[in-house]
């Protein structure tokens, strides 16, 4: 693969063919990302899970030094299950200048175009270094990137900012909303059904909770937001799954749900959870515990945490994305991403990549060959201003 020059559609269409749904490994892409940059000198240091079954990748362009930009994405994408693709999710298919498959929007579209460039890059010398960072994980809570960064930071010099390419259809994305998500378990006491005075039901102690969780999405739907930049203007609240019981006639002895909310910047993100927790110690443990003492319980976990993208007018991230995307404006995503994490250990961010996110998680996935194109002039103009020639 030495030296091999491949265009943002010919590296699209490399990296959607490895199905990198979160639940598998994402190492047949790494490692081809990583055979590709070698190819062309390269060097990437890998960043692996718990388990070894999944990588984050950083590489360096040019000279090492303090500084530099990151471009960074995320290499797994959300499954295909019982949706109705009219073509293979794993073939990007060109028709009316739209590039199907999963992952060409969100957003291997980004990481083909960063890719795709580094032949350019290296050829016209980089006075300043440029940093590719993907990662793993990020579709089930933007976990492989807390491992990653802290890497960068411990071996690395502190880049000066960091461009995260999800959708945004090149616009400048200056602000989005955080994650919390958690899965609460109950138990409960079984019994025979008839018997409900003796038994603790944990699927009608879970619904009683998250009713309680449906009374709080709209108190925070209430408080709304300030700023009137997002859609929806508030904190959202949802379950998500919930899964409990053996059979209609045994009282269930255990009950699981997941849940999320997606916090405003700049409001108390530890509040939802405080309230949830305050509710559950003192309005409903201790009839489950005057019922079944040392066995009922609710216990509460945390799944992920991502910070939201707080507002950083006039920082480096913004300035440069503003005059690369040629636009004077800032957008807000009420979806979450890897840049409120760069953020958080003191990396100007913004998000700014190609594609819409309407597209995103859906069947028939695709992206705009006029989306690549505006990402690569994009990446092009960050070019002029960090290369020699």
């Amino acid at each position: 693969m030495a030296g091999e020059k491949i265009d943002a559609t010919q590296m699209l269409r490399k990296l959607v063919a490895f199905d990198t749904t979160s639940r598998n490994s994402n190492l047949d892409l790494i490692d081809f990302v990583r055979g590709y940059l070698d190819g062309h000198g390269v060097k990437s240091e890998l960043v692996f899970d718990h388990g070894g079954a999944k990588a984050n990748l950083y590489a360096t362009l040019g000279p090492r030094e303090a500084g530099g930009i990151v471009l960074s994405g995320h290499t797994d994408v959300v499954p295909v299950d019982d949706q109705d693709w009219e073509t293979d999710p794993w073939t990007l298919t060109e028709r009316h200048n739209r590039l199907y498959g999963r992952g060409s929007c969100d957003m291997k579209g980004f990481v083909a175009c960063s890719l795709a460039l580094v032949p350019e890059l290296l050829e016209r010398g980089l006075k300043e270094p440029v940093h590719l960072a993907f990662s793993y994980d990020e579709e089930v809570g933007c976990l492989g990137v807390h491992s990653l960064i802290a890497h960068i930071i411990e071996h690395h010099p502190k880049p000066r900012l960091c461009l995260v390419g999800e959708p945004t259809m090149m616009g400048v994305v200056d602000t989005h909303k955080g994650i919390r998500s958690y899965v609460t378990t109950v138990t409960g006491l079984e019994a025979h059904s008839s018997q409900t005075q003796i038994g603790v039901n944990a699927v009608m102690v879970a619904a009683e909770l998250i009713n309680f969780l449906g009374q709080m999405g709209e108190d925070l739907k209430a408080q709304g937001d300030a700023t009137g930049r997002f859609t929806p203007p508030y904190t959202t609240l949802s379950v998500g799954t919930i899964e409990g019981g053996t059979a209609v006639n045994i009282i269930p002895r255990h009950c699981r749900f997941a849940w999320e909310y997606r916090s405003l910047p700049g409001t108390d993100a530890e509040a939802p959870i405080r309230r949830f927790e305050d509710h559950v110690t003192r309005r409903v443990l201790p009839a489950l515990e005057e019922k079944a003492p040392g066995i009922a319980a609710i216990t509460t976990v945390p799944r992920s945490v991502t910070p939201a993208l707080k507002p950083d007018p006039g920082s480096l991230a913004e300035t440069l994305a503003k005059a690369l995307a040629g636009s004077n404006e800032t957008q807000a995503v009420s979806y979450a991403t890897e840049a409120g994490i760069f953020q958080v250990h003191g990396i100007p961010t913004v998000v700014c990549g190609p594609g819409d996110i309407l597209q995103a998680h859906r069947p028939n996935e695709f992206v705009s060959i006029e989306q690549l194109e505006a990402c690569t002039t994009f990446l092009r103009r960050l070019a002029d201003r960090v290369c020699v020639a």
